[in-house]
């Protein structure tokens, strides 16, 4: 049977009118579903929703009935459904998670609240809130994997209605859907949301980009609609004539977003993109495929290179079936999909061809056997993320990398394909097989020869690992790896090694201190003013108290003298002029008069890094050092980008204008060497109150002199005005700061 597919380009669909239009569609596919559930549901949330309405003036409830129906469209359980027509009762209306639970079951109540958002906390930027409401999405979906298919369905019908939104709201919905969902739909293998979010995004994001396009294509329609319908002749006509098969075969252009991809990548028009058109041929046994395939590459040229078998090699989200690219008729390139019917509906359906909505384990929290969860064990790698990367930013961006599609399949020595992102290096493919593996790698052998740790592995690699007991991750590591989890598992285990550190370092310092007293620890951690000081800094045991001394976030002279004032010294000890002790930003700004003030954290000191050398006016980044306290870079520095990101806390200049401390900065000033340059150079430090704590000078053949001015300055502003006079001055060819990175 051949189907000619209609070309429609304006993703109309046709919305439920009320429940029992809904409960036709759930009686298609379950007819014996408790449908009293579904109208229990449709009240409540009815009754919930009166008086709100959508942005485009219809009533609310028209959403969470869509949202329903888009779930029924996947065939999916009673539970999933009765969650879409609720999902946004606790979020946006006084009914909460106890009334669900009370009316229905903890399932619902669970799937309700992993779909609603972390609306209760306030948060000071969007970027965290988005990070935020990704956490908890994924964390739910880890625990069952319908939150994300009814937060799919939400934005998809979202994304309909977009229109009605303004402009940069539009930019944002739009952006995030082709960041976020639209590759969490690929995924989870369900092509069809996917391609219709994508396209409805595109048409947001880029207007004038998509009605161009879609105006191309709409030019061309009766043109591509007779083509179609010709191939679709032929392919029918060869099949079951010569193969003596059932066979169903479909044409249309592909999306809209996919040919834009296309003229992106490849830096072309629309006109010189060829491969326009894709069919697809769908057949009842797998041996069949293969017998098509060589079929079609007797009526037509097949393109080298563009042949892919994903029956043998399914991707990771279960998707199986062979591409082939050909010459077909009058010389066009067209792309030919060759399945089975029930590769088929996985392709379209995806996970959701997984549930198991006719027997009674939908009423469990699970309801995927073993062996459909472990092809989406990513879910779980996404857990992990959220548990060792605490940083927003970070942790969005990794979601984004991680949902994306592998790009190339890699070997193991036993001949299992693992999948991964373009440029994975032997790092990720050892953390992909097991942590402890990755942890101990020294090098790799690809396809028999060795290769270095940062090798970039190429599709149909086979790789194997070569470890030693003695190894351990590195920071530099981090650099060499692509996939997140790789990156989070480096992380993790560098931090949990610092914090040994740090602990062993800690409690040298303090032993050493108690000799010094003539004090033991025991006595020390017994006494109730120290009980109370360690509850006070939310320290809870000797380890964690010897952690934080080890990181200098606590001074074993500062919990001396706290604990025994009688022990203070009468001459003190006198801080070097780099470090300070950090007020907690809960005091009064007026009562610190430290340079930096840091964002939570009190009684810390901080260090003014000498690599760069940072000043009051400079962007400036803290990191918290073993022993050291906080070190303050400047964020330009390129120190900073070896350096373990999770240890980074943000700190700020102190703009009370009683703080007088100087700070010493390197001056770089080529010029010719001639007599009276030093006493000019002198001058100008002179005129702005700056005083030269050291100088070194060189001179070399071409008659150029090298002058390096170690001098005190308050801040940039000043910095920068006794440059500007430096360059200003008779036979100076450059002035420039040292420690200035790019």
């Amino acid at each position: 049977m051949a189907i000619l597919q209609k070309i429609d380009l304006d993703n109309k669909h046709k919305n439920p009118q009320g429940i029992e239009d809904l409960v036709k569609q759930i009686q298609i596919y379950y007819p014996s579903a408790d449908l009293d559930m579904i109208h229990k549901a449709y009240t409540l949330a009815k009754r919930a929703h009166t008086g709100q309405y959508r942005k485009d003036g219809s009533p609310f409830m028209c959403h969470p009935l869509c949202v329903a129906s888009i779930l029924a469209d996947l065939k999916l359980d009673l539970y999933t459904i009765v969650t879409g027509l609720l999902h946004d009762v606790v979020e946006d209306t006084s009914v909460d998670l106890d009334t669900i639970k009370e009316q229905f079951n903890d399932t619902v109540a669970f799937l309700v609240d992993g779909v609603s958002k972390v609306s209760q906390i306030q948060f000071k930027d969007t970027q965290k809130k988005d990070s935020e409401n990704m956490r908890k999405m994924i964390v739910a979906m880890a625990c069952d994997v319908r939150v994300i298919l009814v937060k799919i369905a939400d934005r998809l019908h979202n994304m309909r209605t977009l229109a009605h939104l303004p402009p940069e709201k539009r930019l944002k919905v739009a952006q995030e859907t082709l960041d976020i969902y639209a590759p969490l739909a690929s995924r989870l293998g369900i092509h069809s949301i996917k391609v219709e979010l994508e396209d409805l995004a595109f048409q947001h994001s880029d207007s004038e980009a998509y009605y161009s396009l879609m105006k191309q294509i709409d030019s061309e329609k009766k043109d591509m609609q007779k083509y179609i319908a010709e191939v679709l002749h032929i392919l029918e006509k060869e099949i079951t004539t010569q193969m003596n098969m059932k066979v169903e075969v479909t044409g249309r252009p592909k999306n809209l977003y996919s040919i834009y991809q296309k003229m992106l990548t490849q830096n072309v028009d629309y006109n010189e993109v060829y491969d326009i058109l894709a069919f697809r041929v769908c057949v009842d046994k797998v041996e069949e495929c293969y017998k098509v395939l060589g079929l079609i590459h007797s009526l037509w040229k097949p393109i080298p290179g563009r042949f892919k078998d994903y029956i043998a090699i399914p991707k990771q989200n279960s998707y199986q079936s062979l591409h082939t690219t050909v010459l077909g008729e009058k010389g066009k390139r067209i792309e030919i999909q060759i399945r089975t019917h029930a590769m088929h509906i996985l392709a379209e359906r995806g996970i959701a061809a997984h549930w198991k909505y006719k027997t009674e384990a939908w009423k469990n929290k699970t309801t995927l056997d073993n062996e459909t969860l472990k092809q989406f064990n990513w879910l779980q790698d996404l857990v992990s993320l959220h548990r060792q990367n605490r940083h927003s930013g970070e942790f969005l961006e990794s979601v984004k990398i991680d949902l994306f599609d592998s790009d190339i399949y890699i070997f193991t020595p036993g001949g299992d394909v693992k999948e991964f992102p373009k440029g994975a290096t032997p790092i990720d493919f050892a953390y992909c097989i097991h942590t402890d593996l990755g942890h101990r790698i020294t090098g790799a052998k690809v396809n028999g020869r060795l290769v270095p740790l940062k090798y970039k592995l190429r599709n149909g690699d086979t790789v194997e690992v070569i470890t030693s007991k003695n190894q351990t991750p590195s920071e530099e590591w981090v650099k060499y790896c692509v996939t997140s989890k790789a990156k989070s598992k480096i992380k993790s285990f560098l931090k949990m090694e610092g914090r040994k550190r740090a602990l062993e370092i800690g409690q040298r310092l303090m032993e050493k201190e108690m000799r010094n007293e003539n004090l033991k620890i025991e006595d020390i951690l017994k006494m109730p003013v120290c009980i109370k000081y360690m509850k006070e800094k939310g320290i809870n045991t000797k380890e964690d108290l010897y952690t934080q001394l080890g990181y200098g976030k606590l001074l074993v002279k500062d919990l001396i003298t706290t604990l025994l004032p009688e022990k203070k010294k009468e001459d003190g000890d006198e801080l070097d002029s780099s470090l300070f002790p950090i007020e907690s930003t809960q005091k009064k700004r007026s009562e610190t008069f430290c340079p930096v003030i840091v964002e939570g954290l009190g009684n810390i000191l901080v260090h003014f890094a000498k690599c760069c050398r940072p000043l009051p006016g400079d962007a400036i980044t803290g990191f918290i050092s073993r022993g050291k306290g906080i070190v303050i870079h400047r964020q330009a520095c390129h120190s900073l980008l070896s350096m373990d990101s999770e240890r980074y806390v943000d700190v700020q200049w102190n703009q009370d204008r009683r703080i007088k401390h100087k700070h010493i900065v390197n001056i770089r000033v080529v010029s010719h060497d001639v007599p009276g340059v030093l006493k000019n150079f002198s001058e100008v430090f002179a005129e702005q109150n700056m005083n030269i704590c050291n100088l070194k000078v060189s001179s070399n053949k071409d008659m150029k002199a090298v002058s390096i001015f170690s001098a005190e300055v308050q801040n940039l502003k000043q910095l920068q005005m006794v440059i500007r006079s430096l360059k200003s001055l008779k036979n100076v060819i450059s002035v420039s700061r040292e420690g200035t990175t790019t």
